[in-house]
């Protein structure tokens, strides 16, 4: 009989092995891999339920061995009031890609929070423009704190308007960040954002609150809560306007805020400028001019679990961390 020893790996042990500035050279090295056709695009399977629903991603990561990631996320957007829950839960499996076998189970929460921000700073690194200095982050749970962190390690912002429908935590998340950079937590939205240069929509919202009036040319928009069909941040005239790169274009289409444009007959597929990673691998140029309006659909795509998840495991390993469990075969 042989023994197969799986590494089991909790939030803290996560957060520990895998720093951000980790994360987001990770994601862009991924996306350029991608771009360059040597890692292969994958779909996304969803189950709803009346009260939110489960997601799988699946990524391959080609290598010697080569890693099999599938990662496993529920999201309940009541859990916080009804239960004390996060909103988000779920797991990631890594598998060896030579023979299948079961290498590690991670808590995909950090991770999850991770390479999402990882991902909105790569895009800011081609889409923004280099002298951005002022953003608004709409939304300020757990994700907003690591998407200012990540946009602040690429681009020299200096100041932070921060909106959340609820005040106290717009406060508080201003009170509390610790970066180079004055938080001001607001009310106005539209003022807010006339004065940006950058956007972040991190939100459980369901229909869209940032219009095209509001958004001044060079503004470089990162749409990160639409990450299931009903969800919407984004006018749908806005992201018609603007130049729209895609994490996937195969996933926007079906769950991003580009899927609302389509839906309203605004753009059609072939209207999305760029995959990301045709633009980090130098297939398409990024920001070409001062004025051009970019919005990055951020609907979470596997390679980025993948690559994030595979660090944690391989420096887990590394550190001789002995957190194991047996599958009997």
């Amino acid at each position: 009989m042989q023994i197969e020893a799986v590494l089991l790996l909790n939030r803290s042990d996560v957060e520990a092995l895998l720093s951000l500035t980790e994360c987001i050279e990770g994601v862009e090295n991924v996306f350029h891999r991608q771009g360059e056709e040597k890692i292969p695009a994958l779909g996304i399977l969803g189950v709803e339920t009346a009260c939110g629903g489960l997601h799988v991603k699946a990524g391959f990561l080609p290598g010697d061995p080569g890693y099999i990631i599938a990662k496993l996320n529920t999201n309940f957007p009541e859990n916080g009031a009804l239960f004390g829950l996060p909103t988000i839960q779920g797991v990631i499996v890594v598998f060896a890609a030579n023979n299948g076998a079961a290498l590690a189970i991670l808590d995909s929460m950090e991770i999850t929070i991770k390479r999402t921000a990882a991902a909105t700073a790569v895009a800011a690194k081609y889409l923004a423009r280099k002298d951005s200095r002022v953003a608004t982050i709409c939304g300020c749970g757990r994700q907003a704190a690591a998407q200012l962190r990540a946009l602040s390690a690429v681009l020299p912002l200096e100041r932070i308007f921060a909106l959340d429908l609820n005040e106290e935590v717009a406060r508080n998340f201003a009170a509390t960040l610790s970066i180079k950079c004055k938080i001001d937590p607001v009310q106005d939205l539209s003022e807010a954002i006339r004065q940006s240069d950058v956007v972040v929509t991190c939100t459980p919202s369901r229909r869209f609150f940032l219009r095209q009036e509001e958004v001044k040319a060079g503004t470089f928009i990162a749409a990160v809560g639409a990450d299931a069909g009903e969800k919407q941040e984004i006018d749908p005239a806005l992201m018609a306007s603007a130049k729209v790169v895609a994490d996937s274009i195969e996933q926007c289409c079906t769950i991003g805020d580009t899927h609302h444009a389509i839906a309203a007959g605004l753009m059609v597929r072939g209207d999305i400028y760029a995959e990301l990673s045709e633009i980090v691998a130098g297939r398409k140029p990024g920001r070409t001019r001062a004025d051009e309006i970019f919005v990055f659909d951020s609907t979470g795509v596997a390679i980025e679990d993948a690559i994030a998840a595979v660090t944690v495991y391989e420096k887990a390993i590394a550190e001789k961390i002995e957190n194991h469990f047996s599958f009997a075969a």
